[in-house]
């Protein structure tokens, strides 16, 4: 047993700066290859269209994006940890892992991903535009779309796992852990003059803040009680600058609710 930290991809992405193009089929989890080929082909066609802004429901401003989508197949590819950037990676900092660490994160996270089904953060790919909410010609709903592979791919993957998931609603769509899998959605709540409130920006960063502190531990966690355990060793500890207030953002409160009829526990972290 072992945990499994599921991420969404990050919206931006960074261009690597050189290297070979990606190779769907050295990517882990090889059953996804023909579905990652399929989508890949759809995306270079619907990137090249006259509409492609609206295909792919992406604003003007991202155009220049969406026609780099045209050569991913000829772009340089990088390590997905460097690849997705913004606040929850930056968080968990990747970059800044030891060796040891870096094999762990390759056995133990998987960033779910509208183009590549799923990937690990040295998987080797390009940077690209397409979201899992976007209907894409020729393949459909990506989220139904990559449900039933995912589901092959994942359900033995994360068998005997303590899944902590930290994805977006659109991203969590795409593959539901089984019944039989000991499974946590992260939820983060703040805390302001003793009123809980959800937040989008902090929760981003407390998520990536618990991925990295579940890489650099010296045992991993293989239990949702040992998820709880870790997580509690953050408490008290300053996360981050609370988004509008300029003030430290703490970790006050970490707890587990049971599991709902259908769906995960969640593991709720409520910051500052």
């Amino acid at each position: 047993m072992c945990v499994l930290v599921l991420l969404p991809p990050s919206e931006g992405k960074t261009v690597p700066d050189g290297g070979a193009p990606v190779d769907p089929a050295s990517l882990g989890l090889p059953s996804l290859t023909a579905q990652r080929e399929r989508v890949l082909d759809a995306l270079v066609a619907a990137s090249a269209r006259a509409d492609a802004i609206d295909v792919l429901g992406v604003t003007p401003g991202l155009a220049a994006e969406v026609a780099r989508n045209v050569d991913l197949r000829s772009a340089p590819a990088g390590p997905a940890s460097s690849v997705y950037t913004g606040v929850l990676y930056e968080a968990a900092g990747f970059g800044r892992l030891t060796a040891a660490q870096t094999r762990r994160a390759a056995t133990s996270v998987l960033t779910v991903s509208a183009l590549w089904g799923a990937v690990s953060p040295v998987d080797r790919i390009p940077a690209y535009r397409l979201s899992m909410g976007t209907t894409l010609p020729g393949v459909g709903a990506l989220a139904t779309a990559w449900r039933p592979h995912l589901t092959a791919a994942l359900d033995e993957r994360a068998s005997g796992d303590v899944v902590v998931d930290c994805r977006s609603a659109s991203y969590a769509a795409a593959w539901r852990p089984a019944a039989r899998t000991e499974w946590l959605a992260v939820k983060v709540l703040r805390e302001v003059d003793g009123k809980r409130s959800v937040v989008s920006h902090n929760a981003k960063h407390t998520r990536g803040v618990l991925t990295g502190h579940l890489l650099r531990r010296r045992t991993a966690p293989t239990t949702a009680r040992g998820v709880v355990a870790a997580a509690q060793e953050l408490v008290g500890t300053t996360l981050a600058t609370a988004v509008g207030t300029g003030l430290p953002s703490n970790l006050l409160e970490v707890s587990l609710h049971p599991r709902p009829a259908r769906g995960p526990r969640t593991l709720e972290l409520v910051v500052s």
